[in-house]
């Protein structure tokens, strides 16, 4: 006997209020929102949610609104079908990345991978003579921004995210991106800060991005440099897809060609 119509719509509501369940305490657990209030320094709700301050014990600094875009953009590529793994190039603790874990396996994808690019070890060195546009980073080393890669491997396997579908590409991305075994992006996730960061992603990873698939980049509206190289990359491959804002610093588009 099979179950009827509307036995089998019961089920699939009940199935979508669990993964909404499942990923806004996600989101809580990476914000640390859940137990902000027992931080040692001050905790901001607001900050929090923008992504404005630096989070000691969180996962992740990017706020739940970065958070949020970057569910939207992974549960239309899934809808949709747009081939292709997703990928964050800077990733701190890990926390968007184990995000992106986290909505594959919520919805059952079996066939993308989760690809973890840094180089573990904070930024590189400014090259003044080839990216003047980095001079703003040339004392700019904060040692809380050097997370190791067990470091992150362990933040993945607390949440029991930490299997086959995650890849770690560890090295600074001039050396790691060309090279890297990726055919097609679904989801390109940029937070490099430097404008030669920024621009070494966009060359190495924007022809794999699939048409339909998105780039989102973090510290658009944050740091000039940054905003430059999107500028310039968009430019010169004459890419004219809508910019959208996300937060305050966050922006988006999709590709559509």
């Amino acid at each position: 006997m099979y179950p009827d119509n509307s036995q089998v719509q019961s089920q699939n509501t009940a199935m979508n209020a669990s993964v909404k369940l499942y990923l806004d305490l996600m989101k809580q657990c990476l914000t640390n929102s859940i137990y902000g209030k027992y931080e040692e320094q001050p905790y901001d709700v607001q900050a929090r949610v923008d992504g404005r301050d630096h989070p000691p014990t969180a996962h992740t600094m990017i706020g739940m609104k970065r958070l949020d875009n970057l569910q939207f953009c992974i549960e239309d590529v899934i809808a949709n079908g747009i081939p292709g793994d997703l990928i964050e190039t800077g990733v701190w603790r890990g926390g968007a990345t184990i995000f992106m874990r986290a909505l594959l396996k919520a919805y059952g994808v079996n066939d993308r991978t989760v690809w973890v690019a840094d180089s573990f070890k904070g930024l590189p060195a400014p090259n003044l003579d080839k990216y003047p546009q980095d001079a703003v980073f040339i004392h700019y080393q904060p040692p809380h921004l050097q997370v190791s890669v067990p470091e992150v491997q362990a933040n993945f396997a607390a949440y029991g995210l930490l299997d086959a579908q995650v890849r770690f590409l560890e090295g600074w991305f001039c050396d790691t991106l060309p090279t890297a075994p990726i055919e097609h992006l679904a989801v390109l996730r940029l937070d490099g800060d430097l404008y030669e960061s920024t621009m070494d992603v966009l060359r190495s990873l924007y022809p794999k991005l699939s048409v339909g698939g998105y780039v989102i980049v973090d510290d658009y509206g944050a740091i000039e440099a940054c905003r430059q190289a999107v500028h310039d990359f968009r430019d010169a491959e004459h890419v004219t897809d809508k910019l959208h804002l996300i937060d305050w610093t966050g922006v988006y588009w999709q590709r559509s060609r």
